[in-house]
C-alpha cells in the first residue's frame, strides 16, 4: 500500500504550506505529493491527473479538506465514488476524521460518512458560489468608481498625428510608421482608428 496527498490552492497568491505541512506530518514522501493551483471548479487539473495515474487499489489518499479536493458538489461525489468504489483507493480527510474509508466499513458508517461528505460537499459549492458573486459585487463597484481592468491601454507617441501625416502622404513607409510611433501592429491601428474617429472619418 503507498500513501499519497493531494494539495490545492485556488490561485499563486495562495500559500499550500499549511497543505504540505499536514502531508509531511503524516511521513508521505515528497514525491507522493501531488500539488494544484488550479479553480476547485472541475477535475481538469495537471497534478491531479498525473495522481489517478499513479493511484493503485489499496493505496491512501490524503486531503487536507473537502474543499481542496474541489468545490463542485456533483464532481466531488463523483470522484469520491471513482476513487473508493472503481480504484479501490481509501480516502482520509485531514481535518474531518469521520470522512476516513478505513474506518466504520459498516452499514451505519458509511452511511455516515456518505452523509457527511455530501454536506461538506455541498458547503464547499456553496462557498464557491458566495466568492464568485462577492467577486463580481467587487468589479462592478470598483468598475462604477472608474476603475479600468484588463491590459493598460498603450498611448500612442506625442506627434502621431505627424507620423499618421507622413505615412499617408506617402513620406513614410508602413514599416517606418510602426517604428516611428514605437507601436505594435494592431495597436498603431487601434490608434489610428480612435484617431480617425476623433477628426470625424473612418480607418476605412
Amino acid at each position: 500500500m503507498a500513501t499519497y496527498g493531494y494539495v490545492r490552492c485556488s490561485s499563486i497568491d495562495q500559500n499550500e504550506a499549511r497543505q504540505t505541512i499536514a502531508m509531511c506530518e503524516l511521513k508521505i514522501p515528497p514525491s507522493h505529493i501531488y500539488t494544484d493551483t488550479q479553480s476547485g471548479k472541475d477535475f481538469e487539473r495537471p497534478a491531479y491527473k498525473s495522481l489517478l495515474k499513479k493511484i493503485a487499489p489499496g493505496d491512501l489518499l490524503y486531503v487536507k479538506s473537502i474543499d481542496r479536493l474541489g468545490r463542485n458538489y456533483e464532481e466531488i461525489q463523483n470522484q469520491w465514488r471513482i476513487l473508493t468504489k472503481e480504484r479501490g483507493v481509501d480516502i482520509a480527510v485531514i481535518d474531518i476524521p469521520l470522512l476516513d474509508t478505513r474506518l466504520n466499513k459498516d452499514l451505519m458508517g458509511t452511511f455516515i460518512a456518505d452523509l457527511v461528505l455530501q454536506i461538506l460537499s455541498f458547503v464547499a459549492h456553496s462557498e464557491r458560489d458566495a466568492i464568485r458573486k462577492r467577486q463580481a459585487e467587487g468589479i462592478a463597484a470598483a468598475r462604477a468608481r472608474g476603475v479600468r481592468f484588463g491590459r493598460p491601454v498603450t498611448k500612442p507617441p506625442s506627434n502621431f498625428a505627424s507620423i499618421i501625416m507622413q505615412w499617408e502622404l506617402g513620406m513614410l513607409s508602413f514599416t517606418e510608421a510602426l517604428a516611428e510611433s514605437g507601436l505594435k501592429e494592431a495597436t498603431f491601428y487601434n490608434r489610428l482608428r480612435e484617431y480617425r474617429a476623433a477628426m470625424g472619418y473612418s480607418i476605412y
